[in-house]
């Protein structure tokens, strides 16, 4: 074994088979426990990066006069913004390392499955591969990989007579459309920036605004265009982590990017104008 799967593969994997063998013995259920509990440990490293977010939200409307202030001058309106940051005893980076560790983190969780869940039958040899010797599965062993109408370690699709691809499944779906929503959640100023793009010279920032508005569509949609091809497992642990963060950030910053259309679909009262 590598360095990377010793610290952290090995550990993560021999997590989840805890998770499986103490608590009902289900593949599925296991995944969501582990994942839950995997999201509640890394709160630690999830906090100064929501705390970042918020402070950046509170101080939009003063970045935004600076923005303006500087529209024809980059280099001035970059001055001002890191003298804003000082005055206020910010540093915008702080929150991002622990971040990126999580990242990682989640990165090599990602590996466990597509590693592990394998519908080949050798669910067991590879699995005990990573295990620690207590741990390890007798030959022989089955592992319960059902989960409601699936099978964890294949792909939550359906095939149809007469149809080239596989259409995906009502898991793959949700889990991209809860990373949508979270992710709508996250970028709750896009329409501001917007704005303010249309009153700075150059391409740069029409580029920045566009690229934050399509990031919202296009990763949930790479989501199901990767997921078709790997086990539901991940889609699964996709589904838990995306909706844990989208909880997470509400009680962080409210409804965020969210709020027009809550409050278009009835469900939000309208801001009252003061």
């Amino acid at each position: 074994m590598n360095i990377w799967q010793i610290a952290l593969v090995q550990p993560l994997a021999n997590g989840l088979i805890i998770f499986y063998k103490f608590l009902g013995q289900n593949m599925g259920v296991a995944i969501i426990l582990f994942s839950v509990f995997l999201r509640f440990v890394l709160n630690p490293l999830t906090k100064p990066y929501m705390d970042s977010m918020k402070k950046m939200k509170d101080f939009a409307p003063e970045l935004e006069k600076l923005k303006v202030r500087h529209k024809d001058n980059k280099e001035m309106f970059a001055k001002a913004q890191a003298d804003f940051y000082k005055q206020k005893g910010f540093n915008p980076g702080a929150g991002c390392l622990p971040y990126l560790l999580q990242i990682v983190i989640l990165i090599a969780l990602f590996n466990v499955f597509s590693s592990v869940l394998t519908a080949n039958g050798e669910i067991v040899n590879k699995i005990n591969t990573l295990l620690y010797e207590p741990l390890k599965f007798a030959q022989g062993t089955i592992i319960n990989t059902k989960f409601l109408y699936l099978d964890v370690t294949k792909p939550d699709v359906f095939h149809i007579a007469g149809v080239p691809f596989p259409i995906p499944g009502p898991l793959l779906i949700l889990s991209a459309l809860i990373q949508m929503l979270s992710a709508k959640m996250t970028a709750p100023f896009v329409e501001k920036e917007k704005k303010i793009a249309k009153k700075t010279k150059g391409e740069e920032d029409d580029m920045q605004v566009a690229m934050q508005s399509s990031a919202i569509y296009t990763f949930p949609l790479m989501t199901i265009l990767i997921g078709v091809s790997f086990s539901s497992g991940l889609a699964l642990y996709w589904l838990v982590f995306s909706l844990y963060q989208m909880i997470q950030q509400y009680y962080s910053s409210g409804w965020g990017g969210l709020t027009p259309w809550l409050t278009k679909l009835n469900l939000l009262q309208s801001p009252k104008k003061k």
